[in-house]
């Protein structure tokens, strides 16, 4: 096939057309970044936080949306670009510009303390009281000139009482005035109300919301770029309303819900060998709604 063929699809994917269809169905399974505005938007708050210069009140971010919607693909690319670990100077000092730790599954201090120091690969012990953590857990950042750190699944916190959301609170603010660095939380918009438990932690963090697709041009400009990245060697047209319609209503706006749509759609043309996806093999997929609820497969 020709590249006029192949138009539709990125001239970086092109090759992969030629594959088998084994082999193009694994390469719609890899992960791949498809940006857009409000993730290149997003992407530059952070980018702005991590150069930010130190100052006694360092300014945070919350960033929140739908769960499956891209918020954890987004901190992912960032660290991609900005946050490669790396050595420096002849002393080999370590260099981890970004450390990106989960909330705690019990949500207070030593939790904490306990999943950011994984994040290290060092040694510690759990037994130690919080104060000593928090003294190894300061001194391995400051080691590693570390410049920002995520804090995923904030919701998290919610699941302690209120007296142990402000205890991992009043830690986060401990961290980030002791080291004079931003710190960033991601999770469902419920994370909001982790900063409602004291007025100080509120007004220390700006909210980012990475919210629902309409149906609009933003929308069909956001199938174009899938559909440059599917291998098929037809073209779909997945901007035209007769698809566009029913994958918003299916995916119901939702990032991942409609890259997890489109990869079934692309994997039924390439099996079928109709190389491009049809209305009627989008209805055939209508079961995939993963972060509504319960999947039920269709027999």
């Amino acid at each position: 096939m020709t590249d006029r063929d192949l138009a539709h699809i990125h001239p970086d994917f092109r090759h992969v057309a030629g594959l088998s269809n084994d082999e193009r169905v694994r390469f719609l399974y890899e992960p791949r970044w498809l940006g857009y505005p409000r993730a290149d938007e997003i992407l530059g708050r952070l980018r702005a936080l991590m150069e930010m210069p130190t100052r006694p009140r360092m300014p945070n971010l919350l960033i929140v949306g739908e769960p499956n919607n891209g918020k954890t693909t987004l901190v992912r690319r960032f660290v991609q670009l900005h946050g490669q670990v790396h050595v420096d100077g002849e002393e080999g000092e370590p260099h981890i510009p970004v450390v990106v730790a989960e909330a705690p599954p019990q949500p207070d201090e030593k939790g904490l303390y306990v999943s950011i120091l994984e994040r290290f690969r060092t040694p510690y012990r759990a037994t130690d009281p919080a104060p000593k953590m928090r003294y190894q857990l300061v001194h391995l950042m400051r080691y590693c000139h570390v410049r920002l750190l995520v804090i995923d699944e904030f919701h998290s916190l919610l699941t302690g009482t209120p007296v142990k959301q402000r205890e991992v609170m009043n830690a986060l603010k401990l961290l980030c005035n002791e080291l004079g660095l931003p710190i960033v939380g991601v999770g469902t918009a419920e994370a909001v109300r982790v900063l409602h438990s004291d007025p100080q932690h509120a007004s220390r963090f700006d909210v980012a919301r990475l919210g629902l697709w309409d149906l609009d041009k933003t929308f069909t400009r956001l199938l174009v770029g899938f559909e440059r990245i599917l291998p098929l060697r037809g073209a779909s047209g997945l901007h035209r309303p007769e698809l566009a319609r029913p994958l918003h209503a299916i995916s119901g706006g939702n990032l991942g819900d409609l890259h997890r749509l489109l990869i079934e759609c692309a994997t039924e043309a390439i099996q079928r060998g109709t190389e491009r996806i049809t209305p009627e093999i989008v209805e055939a997929k209508s079961w995939v709604r993963p972060s509504r609820g319960i999947r039920e497969l269709s027999p």
